[in-house]
């Protein structure tokens, strides 16, 4: 197996091969960087040469800020190539690099003035993250919707206040293009209404999704319990400005002053707990409509751009506005009825560690958390096949999980490493009462082993159905099993790891590192090194590995899970072919044209020049296997000249547009930045630091 940075390389040969390389043109040579910084301490570091045709020099240069150079030292190994078409192909070479100390660094390559790299900071933790936890916490107030939102450089006004008094319907039958297929009344109501405000939007639309909130809040709160100095209740106030690549929210008026999340994760929790209703075991999973109908003119979420405050009053509220002034909220089922696995387990999780979050300063939500998370907890319907089917067309009647409507939105498939993922939650929660009779009464289950042993056994069908039929995932919304299995193997470790448990805590440790090992044969066929494929929720998918190879650096001691996840962070952060961070505002050049609509409208949409804001912190979609493209009424269009100049750096199958027509692309979720506040936390704590260390 090719191990990074572990592989000798032959100098000699390299340099004969790049001597006899012709020149390249001024254009084709370029230096890819972690525009972020790279930690004091951590070295090498890793950059790469990106070249179309080789280069006239067997040297890179690491030039300081009072331009002195400190290391000449020889380009190093091809890791391959990076094939837009039969013509065009960019070879790739490693620059690694150590340097004295903490300064503002520039990579040259001699006689390629053109191909110089963006400066870069090499500083400790301290300076480099704490600033990119605030701008992730900016980007989570910006969603807020409902009468607590927060004011700031881009949110004016509250939205959606007509969901305080939501009108709860059925789910719709849809054909297989997504439409509405209802005739004469365009949604079955049931009569029933609720209080549905609060929530984030799911991304750039205004849609609000059970599936990627309880996600949202599930990592926020464990980075909140594990994290309390640098995510929760300790983190520092004013932390200093990272470095000035950064386009930094705490220069923003009415930015946060602290990345204390536990307010962000409380806001989370209070949504969740009005879309189940306990007393009649209710779930609701998803308030608007993003589809059109067959039959009716009637607008959908999709259909217009806008502020969300236009939404309680769109159009004067007239038949054809019903759905956007009057947002519907769906009911997963009949009181009482089974829930979808997926949901279920995430759920649980989330009021299990509300519970542990709250046991001591808010009691009364504790308990009315852990109720909660057992009564769902039991409700779940474990009979689905796994992986479940996935469909490509937004009717799924036959075995497929509750997601969203249409289910292609987000097609789920596997399901025990959520409930295994509540079921650790679960454990936790009762052990951290310290004895039964500190638990509320009414509960089902007291005892914390019934938990624990469920957690192992899910593992087990996890391993079984999942990841032996090669259906397994990295980290992020679709596969939560590189959070799963850590929380587990830290459960059995504080039970004494029992025995007569389908998984003990070796085993669980060992399929962990199975699967983080599968990252990184992924990253030794890659160019760049990269532990998950470019074509699908690329940004999500790098910090969840960053995060997966920290938990494993953590589990093992073993310094190469340490550089991996500095590594595959880099990779979303500009060490990519693009040369950019795919993190708004996280870096010298980001998105400027995320799909949007409050970004669009009101934001900058080329950096931060002139003082207008971005929104900071928010993770795009990033390289995907395609761009889209579609305006719709309102939008501004980015670029306004409609270029890419990104597309000559498209390889490999993967492609990149910064265009706010490019969902695809540059559409930025909540889910999707989810992974990336606790890589930033496990790069400056090191180690959970919380109650359950």
């Amino acid at each position: 197996m090719y191990t990074l940075g572990m592989k000798p390389c032959n100098i000699l040969a390299i340099a004969a091969l790049l001597a006899a390389a012709p020149v390249a043109r001024a254009e084709s040579v370029y230096v890819r960087v972690s525009q972020v910084g790279y930690e004091t301490g951590k070295g090498p570091f890793r950059a790469y040469l990106m070249s179309k045709a080789g280069v006239s020099s067997t040297t890179f240069q690491v030039v300081n800020s009072a331009g002195q150079t400190l290391v000449t030292s020889p380009i190093g190994a091809l890791l391959g190539t990076w094939a837009n078409s039969a013509t065009l192909t960019y070879n790739v070479y490693a620059l690694d690099f150590t340097v004295p100390g903490a300064d503002t660094y520039t990579i040259t390559i001699p006689g390629h003035p053109e191909g110089d790299s963006p400066a870069f900071r090499v500083d400790a933790p301290a300076v480099l993250y704490p600033g990119l936890l605030l701008n992730t916490r900016f980007f989570y107030e910006t969603e807020r919707d409902g009468p607590n939102y927060i004011a700031n450089a881009l949110r004016s006004a509250p939205g959606h206040l007509n969901d305080q008094s939501a009108t709860v319907y059925q789910t719709p039958p849809l054909d297989s293009n997504d439409m509405i297929t209802t005739t004469g009344t365009p949604l079955f109501s049931t009569g029933k209404v609720i209080d549905a405000s609060g929530g984030w939007w799911d991304a750039g639309d205004y849609m609000k999704y059970v599936e990627t909130i309880s996600y949202t809040v599930a990592l926020q709160e464990i980075g909140v319990r594990d994290f309390p100095n640098q995510m929760g209740p300790n983190a520092p106030h004013n932390p200093p400005a990272p470095p000035a690549s950064i386009s930094y929210a705490g220069n923003a008026t009415g930015a946060p002053s602290s990345p204390d999340f536990s307010n962000e994760a409380a806001f989370g929790i209070q949504f969740l707990l009005k879309m189940w209703d306990d007393n009649s075991r209710t779930l609701y999973y998803q308030v608007g409509n993003s589809q059109d109908w067959d039959n009716f003119t009637d607008l959908s979420d999709y259909d217009i751009w806008r502020l969300p405050q236009a939404d309680d009053d769109w159009d004067a509220c007239n038949a054809d506005a019903t759905f956007i002034c009057h947002r519907p909220v769906f009911v997963a089922g009949p009181a009482g009825s089974p829930i979808s696995p997926n949901l279920a387990g995430r759920l649980a999780a989330d009021f299990a560690v509300c519970y542990q979050l709250n046991r001591t300063s808010k009691p009364d939500l504790a308990n009315q958390c852990l109720k909660d998370a057992e009564d769902i907890f039991a409700l779940a319907n474990t009979s689905f096949a796994e992986p479940a089917p996935s469909v490509d067309g937004g009717t799924c009647t036959t075995g497929c999980l509750l997601t969203i409507i249409p289910f292609d939105g987000y097609p789920e498939t596997v399901w025990s490493d959520d409930m295994e993922l509540g079921a650790a939650e679960l454990y936790l929660a009762l052990q951290s009462a310290g004895k039964p009779s500190n638990l509320p009464s009414g509960l089902a289950q007291t005892n914390p082993m019934f938990y624990l042993k469920q957690a192992a056994q899910f593992a087990e069908n996890y391993i079984n159905n999942v990841y032996n039929t090669g259906n397994a995932d990295t980290l992020n919304l679709y596969d939560v099993s590189g959070l799963a299995h850590f929380e587990l193997y830290r459960a059995l470790r504080l039970a004494g790891n029992p025995s007569g448990l389908a998984v003990t805590q070796a085993a669980i440790k060992n399929q962990f590192l199975k699967q983080v090992g599968d990252a990184i044969t992924q990253a030794g066929t890659d160019p760049w090194r990269f532990g998950d494929p470019w074509n699908s929720d690329t940004t999500s998918h790098g910090a969840g590995i960053s995060v997966m190879a920290s938990e494993a650096h953590y589990l093992t001691g073993d310094a190469k899970y340490d550089t991996y996840s500095q590594r595959w962070m880099a990779n979303i952060l500009g060490a990519n072919a693009w040369g950019s961070s795919f993190i708004v505002g996280d870096g010298s050049t980001f998105p400027n044209c995320i799909q949007h609509q409050v970004a669009n409208l009101v934001g900058a949409l080329n950096g931060t020049s002139g003082g207008t804001p971005v929104l900071w912190g928010a993770a795009s979609e990033g390289p995907a296997f395609a761009a889209t493209s579609g305006l719709v009424g309102g939008m501004i269009k980015c670029p306004a000249d409609g270029g890419n100049p990104f597309k000559i750096f498209d390889g490999n199958a993967a492609v990149y547009k910064d265009n706010v027509q490019s969902y695809s692309t540059t559409e930025p979720a909540i889910d999707l930045t989810s992974t990336s506040f606790l890589m930033w936390s496990w790069r400056l704590a090191g180690s959970p630091n919380g109650w359950l260390q």
